[in-house]
């Protein structure tokens, strides 16, 4: 079965923009297997300390993040583009089974194959405890912030 997932490298600053957001969408969904189909099957990552490898491995893992990280939601910056990869920053922000607040900043790096699936993807990320007052994403972006810069902090 032939899949592809537009738009494809080479990217452009406009394609690597779209390609950012569709990311964030769909990780906003917090669908383990809808968000693994942007993922070639035998996509590797490197997440924080985990090591991850195919698609059912990744739904896997978000499943299991998805059910400790609750209320996810999250935010992802351009950072750079080259070719066939992408540079993300990115900010999610999750409550623990004990409500305590959480905002995680991360960087990724992404390569893509030449049908636009991700085959590799790799994440360092940070966690800082926050309190719910401190919380600035509530959920899935507003479609006129696509592309808005996130904070520092």
């Amino acid at each position: 079965m032939q899949e592809d997932r537009p738009p494809y490298p080479p990217f452009t600053h406009e394609t690597a923009r779209q390609k950012v957001q569709a990311a964030e969408d769909a990780w906003n969904t917090r669908d383990p297997r809808r968000v693994a189909l942007a993922y070639t099957p035998d996509s590797v990552w490197r997440n924080r300390d985990l090591f991850v490898e195919g698609r059912e491995e990744i739904v896997a893992f978000l499943t299991l993040k998805w059910e400790r990280e609750l209320d996810y939601a999250l935010r992802k910056s351009l950072w750079a583009f080259h070719e066939n990869s992408i540079a993300v920053r990115f900010q999610y922000e999750w409550r623990d089974a004990d409500d305590q607040w959480w905002r995680s900043y991360g960087n990724e790096l992404w390569e893509f194959d030449e049908r636009g699936l991700m085959r590799r993807r790799e994440a360092s990320i940070n966690d800082v405890v926050i309190a719910e007052a401190d919380r600035r994403i509530h959920g899935p972006r507003p479609a006129d912030e696509h592309g808005a810069d996130i904070p520092l902090r």
